[in-house]
C-alpha cells in the first residue's frame, strides 16, 4: 500500500526542525562566511541544541552517535534543513564529513571508529575525501594515477588530487589510491586514512570556484612519500571503489532532498515577491508568466521530491536504487538550477543581489550538474539499466512462450 502523508513522528520532526530553521538558522544566515561556514561560537551553541532535539547526524545510527533515521525520514529532514547553506552544518549532516562517516561505520576498524568516527559524528572535528585527480576524467576511477605501496608495517603514498572539499581545517582525509595495479580493474584501489599533521600531506591550493557554500574550500592536495601506519587500511584491501561508490549512493539521496529544499525555498521568494511587487498597474502574481513561472517550479518541484522520497523508499527496504539515485541526480539537479532561475528572473535586479539569497544558490546549483558524476554519466546508467531491464524482460517472456 502506499501512502504519501509522514507518519505522526515524522510530521512532528518536520515541524521541530522548520520551526528550529526559522528562530535560529535563517537569521543567522548573514554571518556566513564564504569558505568557511558560520563562526564557532556561532555553529557549536545551535548544534548543541540540535543534539537536544534529538536531531542529530540523522544519517547515522544511534550506536554511532546519530539520531538513526532511516532514508525516507532522512529525506524529510533533509528537505528542511538543506533550505539554508548553515542548515546541513547546525544538524550535523553535511558532506563530506557524513560520507566519511558512513564508511567508518561500515568498513572501519574498532580502532578507526574511536578514532575518527565518533569525533566526526560529534562535531569535534572535520574532515575530507580525496578521490578526484587533475590528470585524468573525474568520472571514470578507474583511471586514476595515485598509489600506495606497503612497506613493512607502513602504506607509502604519492598522489596528487583536487577538489577535495573542506580539506582546510579538516582533521584527516580519506584517500583512494591503486594499491594492486595487477588486481582486476575494479580491485586495484584501496582507501587508506591520512592524519594532516602528516608531513608527507600539503594543501597545495584552495581552488577558486564557482559558489562558496562550502566550509573548507575545495583543494588542491598532494600526498608525496606520505607514511601512514598500515593499520590506517580502511576497509578490505581492494575494495576502495566499492565503498567509494557506497558513500556516494547514500550521499546522492541526501543532496537530492538538500536541493528539494533549496527549490522549495526559492519558490516561495519568487510567490512572497510577486505578491507585493507591482507594475503596470498589478501585482506580478497576477501577471500570467508570472503565474506559468510558478506553476512550472510546483510541477517540477514536486516531481523531484516524489522520485526521492521513492528512492528513499527503496533504500529503506534494502534495495541499491541504483537506477532511481541517477534518475534524480541528473532530474533534480537541473529542476533546482531552473526553480532558482526563475525566482531571480521575477526579483529582477534584486535577484542578483545580495540581498536574498538566491544569487548564492545559484552559484552553487550550477556545480550540482558535476559533482558526484556528471548528469552525462547518470543519463547513461539509466539509459543502460532501462535497456538491460528491457532485454531482460523481452527474454523471459520468449522462454515462457515456448517452454
Amino acid at each position: 500500500m502506499y501512502s504519501f502523508r509522514p507518519s505522526a513522528e515524522q510530521q512532528n520532526m518536520i515541524e521541530k526542525a522548520g520551526a528550529f530553521m526559522e528562530e535560529y538558522v535563517y537569521p543567522n544566515e548573514r554571518h556566513f562566511v564564504p569558505h568557511r561556514g558560520l563562526p564557532e561560537e556561532i555553529l557549536k551553541p545551535l548544534q548543541q541544541k540540535v543534539k537536544e532535539m534529538g536531531l542529530w547526524a540523522a544519517h547515522m545510527p544511534k550506536e554511532a552517535g546519530g539520531a538513526g533515521l532511516g532514508f525516507v525520514s532522512l529525506a524529510l529532514l533533509s528537505e528542511i534543513t538543506g533550505r539554508s547553506p548553515a542548515g546541513p552544518y547546525v544538524f550535523g549532516c553535511m558532506a563530506p564529513d557524513a560520507g566519511n562517516a558512513e564508511i567508518l561505520w561500515h568498513a572501519g576498524t574498532e580502532e578507526q571508529k574511536r578514532k575518527y568516527l565518533y569525533p566526526l559524528v560529534n562535531g569535534d572535528i572535520r574532515s575530507c575525501f580525496a578521490m578526484t585527480e587533475p590528470e585524468v576524467s573525474g568520472s571514470d576511477p578507474k583511471q586514476l594515477r595515485s598509489t600506495a605501496v606497503l612497506d613493512r608495517d607502513e602504506w607509502v603514498i604519492n598522489a596528487h588530487k583536487w577538489f577535495t572539499t573542506g580539506a582546510v581545517g579538516s582533521s584527516f582525509s580519506i584517500v583512494l589510491v591503486k594499491t594492486d595495479p595487477d588486481a582486476p580493474p575494479h580491485r586495484q584501489f584501496s582507501l587508506l586514512i591520512v592524519e594532516h599533521d602528516n608531513p608527507g600531506f600539503e594543501i597545495v591550493r584552495e581552488i577558486p570556484v564557482i559558489g562558496d557554500h562550502f566550509a573548507g574550500g575545495h583543494c588542491e592536495v598532494r600526498y608525496t612519500n606520505c607514511r601512514v601506519p598500515k593499520e590506517n587500511l580502511l576497509g578490505p584491501r581492494g575494495a576502495g571503489l566499492e565503498l567509494a561508490q557506497l558513500r556516494l549512493g547514500t550521499g546522492r539521496i541526501t543532496h537530492a532532498m538538500r536541493w528539494v529544499g533549496i527549490a522549495q525555498r526559492s519558490l516561495d521568494l519568487m510567490i512572497a515577491y510577486s505578491l507585493k511587487r507591482e507594475t503596470r498597474g498589478k501585482r506580478l502574481a497576477d501577471h500570467q508568466t508570472i503565474q506559468n513561472f510558478i506553476a512550472d517550479s510546483v510541477a517540477e518541484i514536486e516531481a523531484f521530491r516524489l522520485m526521492t522520497l521513492k528512492a528513499a523508499w527503496l533504500m529503506d527496504n534494502g534495495q541499491e536504487a541504483k537506477k532511481e539515485i541517477s534518475i534524480i541526480k541528473f532530474f533534480g539537479a537541473n529542476v533546482l538550477h531552473r526553480a532558482i532561475d526563475r525566482a531571480i528572473q521575477v526579483h529582477g535586479a534584486l535577484g542578483v543581489s545580495g540581498d536574498t539569497p538566491l544569487e548564492g544558490f545559484y552559484r552553487e546549483a550550477r556545480t550540482a550538474r558535476i559533482y558526484d558524476g556528471p548528469d552525462e554519466v547518470h543519463r547513461m546508467v539509466v539509459a543502460r539499466s532501462m535497456i538491460k531491464e528491457f532485454e531482460q524482460n523481452q527474454k523471459e517472456q520468449i522462454n515462457a512462450r515456448y517452454l
